[in-house]
């Protein structure tokens, strides 16, 4: 075992995202969904590796007179900051591929709804609120007692509508934060939070 590599489970290549791609557009963009919060939570992991020695990306490993600090596994930190900067450049990969991704499938769903007989429901309408029911932010955490852990909100879970907040509307999730401020007092349902 070599001490100066850091703990961490390797991440999928992103460049490569092993993807056979079938055609089904839907699960390629849900296999990248995936990949993104495996580097996500890599990186987490390989910062907790940064943290443990006191460190961060900038910290210097040498003294003022050019030798390697002593007090510090450099060579570990060193591997570990590598790692962090191989993975942000995937991670940008990745999002740009998402990005795309959720564009070509906006295209489909427009295009399949546009060809569709207008006699069932208006395209519009249906566009509409399928873009409506999409998520809009990821719970990271969730404070126990809170109305949102009443609610039964956990972490990990994607936010669809809060309140009368949405994908449309919710400003940067302002809006979110003047649903809280016309709530205060109200215990929170699932008719306030609706989460996947």
């Amino acid at each position: 075992m070599d001490i100066h590599m850091p703990s961490v489970a390797s991440s999928p290549n992103p460049h490569n995202n092993g993807l056979q791609s079938n055609g089904n557009a839907k699960e390629d963009l849900l296999a990248l969904m995936g990949e993104k919060d495996i580097v996500e939570a890599e990186l987490k992991a390989l910062g907790a590796v940064l943290d443990s020695h006191k460190v961060t990306m900038q910290t210097p490993l040498c003294t003022f007179d050019g030798y390697p600090r002593d007090d510090i596994d450099v060579a570990q930190i060193r591997i570990t900051r590598s790692r962090i900067i191989h993975l942000r450049n995937d991670y940008k990969g990745l999002m740009n591929k998402i990005e795309k991704g959720l564009h070509a499938h906006h295209a489909t769903i427009a295009a399949s709804l546009a060809a569709a007989p207008s006699s069932i429901t208006p395209p519009s309408s249906v566009a509409a609120a399928q873009l409506i029911e999409a998520p809009f932010a990821k719970v990271n955490t969730v404070a126990p007692g809170s109305p949102a852990a009443d609610a039964g909100l956990q972490p990990g879970d994607y936010i669809k509508r809060f309140g009368s907040a949405n994908v449309l509307n919710h400003a940067r999730l302002a809006k979110v934060a003047e649903v809280v401020g016309q709530s205060e007092g109200v215990s929170a349902t699932k008719k306030l939070i609706i989460h996947a």
